[in-house]
């Protein structure tokens, strides 16, 4: 992976890409293999712990092509920092112990909060993420999958079940629904419209990362959302996620 000294988390993203990984253990949870990784880059720097998901560890499923949920996970993330929302961790794609898969920077966080604990004192810190599942089609966004660390900064992960144009979105975040996205969403999502293009830099490394015809999907979903910018009434016997947390 390509890493840009102009890149708001270049740093990070070079030791995620390139320290040794000099210890790991299985993450007790995920439905797919997930493991915690140290990484160690020597020289007097501090190490640095990251959520490694190797492609050899992801299970089959019927409306996502076979191993490519770690690309998705970089994919998310490149999407997020040219968006500015939602606050993703940086992720990379590298060879880990168990072959080539993302490595994302692991977060320490609340074990106790998810978005069912934090949605009614923080609501409106959950648009960006609703808005950003929109557009690109999340498919497992349950309550877990939000963070909150030791500031109080909220973080979207798992986002490996993303972008495929033939699967339906699933979401516990059902407040937002018949809603009309915030302008300033739309403004940065209007903003992002040339960046998509299959020429420019981020439409570029998505198309690597993803299959064939899921970055053309993309930008037609963003065209849907700024012609009626409103979160979608979602039905609530398909659109929900399993399990919920």
């Amino acid at each position: 992976m390509e890493i840009r000294d102009a890149h708001p988390d270049a740093e990070t993203l070079r030791l995620l890409a390139t320290a040794p990984i000099t210890g790991f253990g299985l993450h007790p949870l995920g439905s797919n293999h997930v493991f915690v990784v140290k990484l160690d880059p020597g020289a007097g720097t501090e190490p640095i712990y990251g959520i490694y998901k190797p492609r050899a560890g992801e299970r089959p499923l019927r409306d996502f092509p076979r191993g490519t949920l770690y690309r998705r996970e970089c994919a998310a993330y490149e999407l997020s920092v040219a968006l500015g929302w939602p606050d993703i961790p940086p992720t990379v794609v590298r060879e880990g112990p168990h072959g080539i898969g993302s490595v994302q920077l692991f977060i320490e966080a609340d074990p106790a909060a998810n978005f069912f604990t934090m949605r009614e004192s923080s609501l409106p810190t959950f648009e960006p993420v609703a808005a950003f599942d929109l557009l690109a089609n999340n498919a497992d966004r349950k309550g877990g999958a939000c963070l909150r660390d030791e500031h109080g900064k909220v973080w979207a992960i798992d986002q490996g079940l993303t972008f495929n144009p033939y699967a339906i979105q699933r979401t516990v975040m059902w407040e937002f629904c018949g809603a009309r996205i915030t302008e300033r969403l739309t403004d940065d999502l209007r903003r992002i419209r040339p960046e998509l293009s299959p020429r420019a830099d981020l439409g570029c490394r998505l198309e690597e990362l993803l299959v064939e015809g899921e970055l053309e999907a993309t930008r037609e979903r963003l065209e849907r959302i700024l012609a009626d910018p409103v979160f979608p009434v979602l039905d609530p016997n398909f659109n929900v996620p399993w399990p919920l947390v």
